[in-house]
């Protein structure tokens, strides 16, 4: 039992070794710049070993999707737990955990973008509302407790945010201020009656959002 447990724990290493060299290819190179040679210089290992985890670069970008949309989940709870921090506040908290940072961030995000990679944003967007939309819903709950909000549906109510905020404020996604501003009064504007709040209390939630 030693000997497997030692085994699998020597696949993960080198599994996470690979995705690793290849974010770091990825956030310099791009994705069509980046070949699996390039991955197998960088880890120093045989093609072999390379097709022993991943059969090719598009599985090793949906297991690097995977790892991240882990990440974020799991910094999301952290921040919903923190109770000594005003519900509204964690709620902000979490939702802007969930923007991408950086090249290899930006280079992920542009290839689930892609046509061709459209059953990939289909994966993401599924592993955000799996993921994040019971964290929000939590903190929906937690508002109507404290009066702060009402609503029958928080966990549909979450579903509907989610889908809409990440649709229309998406980093890969070009306004004009005007009609960035307009799109954010509207989102605003909605949010607080279907969270049935009242008006402007939304506000301060959103605006760190979308600025």
């Amino acid at each position: 039992m030693e000997k497997k447990m030692r085994v699998v724990k020597e696949a993960e290493e080198r599994k996470n070794e690979i995705l690793d060299a290849a974010e770091r290819l990825l956030s310099v190179k791009g994705y069509d710049g980046t070949s699996t040679g390039d991955i197998l210089d960088a880890v120093g290992i045989a093609r072999g070993t390379l097709y022993y985890h991943f059969r090719s670069k598009e599985e090793i970008l949906d297991a690097m999707i995977d790892r991240m949309m882990g990440e974020m989940t799991a910094q999301a709870k952290m921040l919903a737990l923190r109770t000594e921090i005003p519900v509204l506040q964690r709620f902000t908290m979490v939702i802007t955990s969930l923007n991408v940072e950086g090249d290899l961030g930006l280079e992920v995000m542009k290839q689930i973008h892609r046509p061709q990679n459209a059953l990939m944003h289909r994966k993401i967007q599924e592993r955000l509302l799996s993921d994040i939309t019971p964290v929000l819903a939590g903190l929906v709950e937690e508002g109507i407790r404290q009066g702060i909000c009402r609503t029958d549906y928080p966990t549909e109510t979450v579903e509907m945010t989610l889908l809409y905020a990440n649709t229309v404020f998406d980093d890969l996604v070009e306004y004009s201020e005007e009609e960035r501003q307009k799109k954010m009064a509207a989102f605003i504007y909605n949010l607080e009656r279907l969270f049935q709040m009242e008006k402007g209390s939304m506000l301060e939630v959103v605006l760190p959002l979308v600025q």
